[in-house]
C-alpha cells in the first residue's frame, strides 16, 4: 500500500538539518511556495534551527518587502546563497554586502540547467554564458563579496575554444509548488501560471538522497490525475503540504487568473495607449528593431513599453513574445504577474527555455541598462551601492541574434517634453548612465564585437551602435544638440561620424505605420527608374535588413523593377544610414550576384560609413564581384558615367569597324 505523503508544513520543515543545501522555486512574484518559506522562518525564529543553510534559487522569489525568500534573512539561518537575483530579498542581499554570508551571483539559465546536471549526477555544466562578464573567473568568478573565496566557476579550453565550467552543488532539500497532489505525491500544475524547474529540482534532490517538499492548494484521490497532467511524479516527492489560500496565491497581486494559468482563453482588449513621453519614444524606436515572424524576449522597465507600441501599431500578430520563465506567445503579463502570459500558446519548463535561448533561438531581445561605457559594456547587476543580480540578463543578451538596450539617457529627476515634433530636456537627470567604465560587466561589448553580434543602445534623445571601434552615436532626436544635450552628460566622448536624425514619426502623437516598415510594404517606394539614362536608383537610407526575409523582399522589389524596365539596367544604390545585421552580408552579396548576372549592366553604391563600405567590399569580393563602393554619391555617379562613356566608345568602334 502506498504511503500517504500529506503532512503539515511544520512536520515537513522539521526534516531540514543544519548545513543542508536548500533550493526553492518561484519567479519574481509568481509560483512561490510561501507556506514553506513561512514555516522555515518560524522554526528558525522559534528554535534557532536549522542553521547554516545554503540557499540555491534562480530568479528572485519575493516581493522585495520580506515575503518569499526575503523571509530567510535572519542571521544564522543562511551561510551561503547561490542565486541569479538578490534584489527580491534585500535583507539577504545586505547580509552578502556586509560579508555576513557567502554569495555567488550566477546567470539564471545556468542555475536552471545545473538542476538537471545535479539530477543526472554530473559534476557541473559547460557553457559559454558568462564569458567576459563578472561571472568569468578573470573578472571575479561571480563572487559577490570578500568572504566568498571558493571557486565554483572555472575557465577551461575545449578544442581550442574558451568555456566556463560551473560546478554543480548537490541539493539536500527542494521546495516545489504545484496545484493538486494525490496521497502518493503526484503533482499537477493546472492552476499555476508557470512550471519553472520543479521537475529538475525534485529530481536533483531525490537523486542526491535528499527530500522533496511540495506545496499544493488541494489534495485529490488516487487515480484522479491523468498521467500526462502529472508534471512531477510521486516517486520524487517525500512530503506534500496543503497550503491555505492566502499562502498559495498565483502571485502576490493575483489570487488566481484562469487565463494566466492557460485554463481558458479570453478576449484581449486593446492595451491602454501610452502617452507620448520619453518612455514611449524609447519603446517606439526599439520597436523598429522587431523582426517580423521572429521570436522576441522583452526585459523589465523601458522594454516593457514595446508590447504596448506593438499593439498600438498592430504588429503583435507578426511576432512571438516569450519569457525566460517558460511562456511562449500570447500577451505578456506585467506587474506582479511578470513572467506569465495571457492566452499563451505554450508553457515549457524554465531550463528548456534557456536551452532555446542559449542555442540562439531568440531573434531579438530588448533589455534595460543601468550603466553603459565607451566599450559597449552594460551593467544591470550591481550599481549604486545595490546588489541586484543579473537574473536571466546574461543568457539572453549574450545569445540573442540581435540586442537592443533601452533606457533613458540619464536617471533621477529627468523631465522631458515634446513640442512641435521636437524633444526638449526640461530638467536633466541627476545621475549619468554612460560612464567611462561600468561598475560591473553584465554584458561584454568587446565579446559581442568579436562575435559580430548586432547591438544598439536606445535612449529618448539619441541612439548608439556598437562598432569595431566602440560606441558610435548614430541617431539624434530632433530638437537635441549634441554639444548641449548629449556630450556634457556622458563620461566619455563616443565615436561621432555622420549621425542621422531619429525618425520624426517617433515624436508625433499619431500612428507610425510601423507595420509597413517591418513588413517592407514601402520598399517599392525606395526604387525609381530613369528611362532616358537607363539608371535604376535604390535608396536604402534608414532601411534595416534584420533577417533573411528582408533581403528576399528587397530582391523581389528589384527584380520586378528591372523586369518593368524591359532591359538590363545600370544601378546606383544609396547606403547612407543603411543597417544590416552581420550574419546577412553574404545573403546581401548573393542577391547582388544574382541581379548582376540577370538584370544589371553595372552597379555602383555609396556609403559614408567606412565600416559598411569595408564589410560590403569584403562580402562582394568573396563572391568574385567588383565592389564599386564609394564614399560620396558624386563618386558613384561619376563611375557610372565613366562606364557609360566606355560602353558608347566601344559601340562606336564596333560600328566603325563594320
Amino acid at each position: 500500500m502506498k504511503k500517504n505523503k500529506v503532512i503539515t508544513a511544520e512536520e515537513a520543515i522539521a526534516l531540514i538539518r543544519h548545513d543542508d543545501v536548500v533550493t526553492t522555486t518561484g519567479f519574481v512574484q509568481s509560483c512561490i511556495p510561501e507556506a514553506l518559506h513561512a514555516a522555515l522562518e518560524k522554526r528558525f525564529v522559534d528554535t534557532g534551527a536549522p542553521r547554516g543553510l545554503t540557499l540555491i534559487m534562480t530568479a528572485g522569489a519575493g516581493d522585495s518587502k520580506g515575503l518569499g525568500t526575503g523571509r530567510l534573512h535572519h542571521e544564522g539561518l543562511l551561510k551561503r546563497v547561490i542565486a541569479a537575483n538578490f534584489g527580491r530579498m534585500p535583507k539577504v542581499a545586505k547580509a552578502a554586502q556586509d560579508n555576513k554570508i557567502v554569495g555567488y551571483n550566477l546567470p539564471q539559465g545556468v542555475i536552471s540547467q545545473l538542476y538537471r546536471a545535479c539530477a543526472a549526477g554530473q559534476p557541473g555544466l559547460f557553457s559559454k554564458v558568462g564569458l567576459h562578464t563578472y561571472v568569468d573567473p578573470r573578472h571575479g568568478g561571480a563572487r559577490v563579496n570578500e568572504v566568498t573565496t571558493d571557486e565554483i566557476v572555472k575557465l577551461v579550453e575545449v578544442d581550442g575554444e574558451e568555456w566556463l565550467f560551473y560546478t554543480a552543488t548537490k541539493i539536500d532539500v527542494a521546495f516545489i509548488r504545484g496545484t493538486s497532489a494525490d496521497p502518493a505525491g503526484n503533482i499537477s500544475f493546472e492552476k499555476e501560471a508557470l512550471t519553472l524547474d520543479c521537475l529538475a529540482q525534485a529530481m536533483a534532490a531525490r537523486n542526491n538522497g535528499g527530500i522533496v517538499i511540495a506545496q499544493v492548494e488541494r489534495i485529490v484521490d488516487d487515480g484522479f490525475l491523468l498521467p500526462k497532467d502529472v508534471r512531477v511524479p510521486g516517486i520524487l516527492v517525500d512530503c506534500v503540504v496543503l497550503a491555505e489560500p492566502e499562502m498559495h496565491r498565483m502571485n502576490y497581486g493575483v489570487q488566481h487568473d484562469a487565463a494566466l494559468a492557460g485554463q481558458i482563453r479570453v478576449p484581449v482588449s486593446g492595451m491602454k495607449k501610452m502617452k507620448l513621453d520619453a518612455r514611449k519614444i524609447i519603446a517606439r524606436r526599439a520597436a523598429f528593431e522587431l523582426p517580423p515572424n521572429g521570436v522576441v524576449n522583452l526585459g523589465v522597465g523601458a522594454p516593457e513599453g514595446i508590447s504596448a507600441v506593438a499593439n498600438e501599431e498592430k504588429v503583435t500578430p507578426y511576432i512571438t513574445l516569450t519569457t525566460e520563465a517558460g511562456a511562449v506567445g500570447g500577451v505578456l503579463a506585467s506587474g506582479s504577474s511578470f513572467g506569465a502570459a495571457t492566452n499563451a500558446d505554450c508553457v515549457i519548463d524554465q531550463n528548456q527555455m534557456f536551452d532555446f535561448y542559449d542555442g540562439g533561438g531568440l531573434d531579438m531581445t530588448c533589455l534595460g541598462m543601468a550603466e553603459c561605457d565607451q566599450h559597449g559594456n552594460v551593467n544591470t547587476s550591481a550599481f549604486g551601492g545595490k546588489l541586484n543580480g543579473c537574473g536571466g540578463f546574461i543568457n539572453i543578451s549574450q545569445n540573442a541574434r540581435s540586442v537592443v538596450f533601452a533606457g533613458t539617457f540619464t536617471v533621477g529627476g529627468l523631465e522631458t517634453t515634446i513640442e512641435d515634433g521636437k524633444l526638449k530636456i526640461v530638467q536633466e537627470g541627476r545621475s549619468q548612465k554612460f560612464l567611462p567604465q561600468v561598475e560591473q560587466i553584465t554584458f561584454s561589448g568587446p565579446y559581442a564585437q568579436k562575435r559580430s553580434q548586432p547591438v544598439i543602445y536606445v535612449t529618448e534623445r539619441c541612439v548608439f551602435q556598437l562598432t569595431d571601434e566602440g560606441l558610435e552615436l548614430i541617431e539624434v532626436a530632433p530638437g537635441i544638440e549634441i554639444e548641449r544635450d548629449i556630450l556634457p552628460h556622458m563620461g566619455f566622448t563616443p565615436i561621432i561620424k555622420h549621425p542621422a536624425q531619429m525618425d520624426p514619426r517617433l515624436f508625433r502623437d499619431e500612428p507610425m505605420e510601423l507595420l509597413s516598415d517591418l513588413l517592407n510594404l514601402n520598399l517599392p517606394e525606395r526604387v525609381s527608374y530613369d528611362a532616358e539614362r537607363n539608371i535604376l536608383f535604390l535608396n536604402l537610407e534608414g532601411w534595416h535588413a534584420r533577417i533573411k526575409s528582408d533581403i528576399d523582399d528587397l530582391r523581389k522589389v528589384l527584380v520586378d523593377s528591372c523586369k518593368k524596365a524591359g532591359k538590363r539596367v545600370n544601378s546606383v544604390v544609396n547606403h547612407d544610414g543603411f543597417r544590416i545585421n552581420e550574419n546577412l552580408y553574404d545573403d546581401y552579396a548573393s542577391m547582388i550576384q544574382y541581379l548582376s548576372a540577370n538584370y544589371y549592366l553595372t552597379t555602383t553604391r555609396y556609403a559614408t560609413s567606412a565600416f559598411l563600405r569595408l564589410k560590403m567590399e569584403e562580402a562582394l569580393n568573396n563572391r568574385g564581384l567588383a565592389p564599386h563602393v564609394f564614399e560620396r554619391k558624386e563618386d558613384a555617379h561619376a563611375f557610372l558615367d565613366g562606364m557609360d562613356r566606355k560602353v558608347r566608345r566601344a559601340s562606336t568602334a564596333i560600328d566603325a569597324a563594320a
